[in-house]
């Protein structure tokens, strides 16, 4: 990517240097707390739509958008400065599970502007919200066979997932995202289709936005899903010159620690980020998840002090409460140190 001026966020890159950034935490888990049922998914616009669709959280932003509202402003109330768009599924690809592909580009649009006027709300001249645009993984995967039986069959292309990542960064731009975020990356392909729609639509539309990457490791071996471990997912990634690199979700974080340890040692020239689901499942859990918000707070609080990261927040079973928590301890330290990172580094 060429390395060139952000236009949005700009302050981004020095807030980084000068103290830790909290991310929000979970959107799908805390949507399942509220045990929505399926006519409060379709709303009036899709009462008659031909098939269920209960459990597409993204089409909570067209037809729920109080419920999408209220969860963001929650994040920020609890001091969270980046706030993801409820987007994780809303690609065309994603969305094709529920024939919904057509909506994808309306899906991010509203998703970014619920965002946006919540941060505009909480912004002070002393602490800029910033929306992240969520890009995730999609359902498919470009790397693995979907058959056992036959190994090299695939259920998805490089150019669809190319041509669906355009439409959502588009439509997350148009919306008013400041940041965009590739994570839980279970295959690197996948994210490199998404990075490559990036550069991309930078290209055409003019527009720099800060980049931030998040693998997820899946097991104890330390390697995403597609069989990479963490320092070779960085090196298949780092092109892209992300503002900051990191993990998310899977092990939580006291399993994730010495995988982000062996991040933050290959890639000492970018930010680090971190946020971990809140801890292993727990289907009995009123969150799905066992970790409570000293627990969580206590372990990235560790990740602080040992000098890991510069980015942290919540993954699954993460709520409002746990991104407070958080914020306090790790409020009082200082972040890694980077000497610059990313696009700022070169354009500086």
């Amino acid at each position: 990517m060429n390395a060139l001026p952000y236009t949005r966020a700009q302050q981004l890159p020095e807030i980084l240097k000068q103290r830790l950034v909290i991310l929000d935490g979970a959107m799908g888990t805390m949507i399942q707390q509220l045990k929505l049922g399926e006519a409060q998914y379709r709303g009036e616009r899709f009462k008659d739509f031909h098939r269920d669709v209960k459990g597409n959280n993204e089409l909570l932003s067209l037809t729920r958008p109080d419920v999408i509202r209220a969860i963001h402003e929650k994040y920020l109330a609890a001091g969270a400065d980046l706030i993801e768009t409820n987007t994780f599924g809303a690609t065309s690809v994603a969305q094709a599970d529920y024939d919904m592909a057509e909506l994808a580009r309306e899906m991010n649009v509203a998703s970014a502007k619920l965002a946006r006027a919540a941060c505009d709300k909480y912004s002070t001249p002393d602490k800029p919200r910033f929306v992240a645009g969520a890009l995730g993984p999609t359902p498919k995967t470009a790397s693995i066979s979907p058959d056992v039986n036959d190994p090299g069959a695939r259920n998805i292309d490089f150019e669809t997932l190319r041509a669906a990542y355009l439409e959502q960064v588009g439509g997350l731009v148009e919306g008013g995202a400041d940041v965009l975020l590739v994570e839980t990356i279970f295959d690197t392909l996948n994210a490199k289709a998404a990075l490559f729609a990036i550069d991309e639509f930078f290209d055409k539309s003019g527009e720099r936005l800060p980049l931030i990457i998040s693998g997820t490791v899946t097991d104890a071996s330390g390697r995403v899903l597609s069989g990479q471990t963490v320092t070779a997912f960085w090196y298949s990634v780092r092109h892209a010159q992300p503002l900051a690199v990191g993990l998310n979700c899977a092990l939580g974080a006291a399993l994730m620690r010495p995988y982000i340890q062996e991040l933050a040692k290959a890639a000492p020239d970018t930010f680090i980020s971190c946020y971990p689901n809140a801890g292993l499942p727990n289907p009995m859990s009123d969150t799905g998840f066992d970790e409570t918000p000293d627990v969580t707070s206590r372990l990235l609080h560790e990740f602080a002090a040992e000098g890991l990261v510069n980015i942290v927040g919540g993954c699954c079973g993460t709520t409002p409460e746990h991104i407070g928590a958080i914020a306090r301890a790790v409020g009082p330290l200082a972040p890694r140190g980077v000497q610059a990172a990313g696009f700022y580094r070169e354009a500086a």
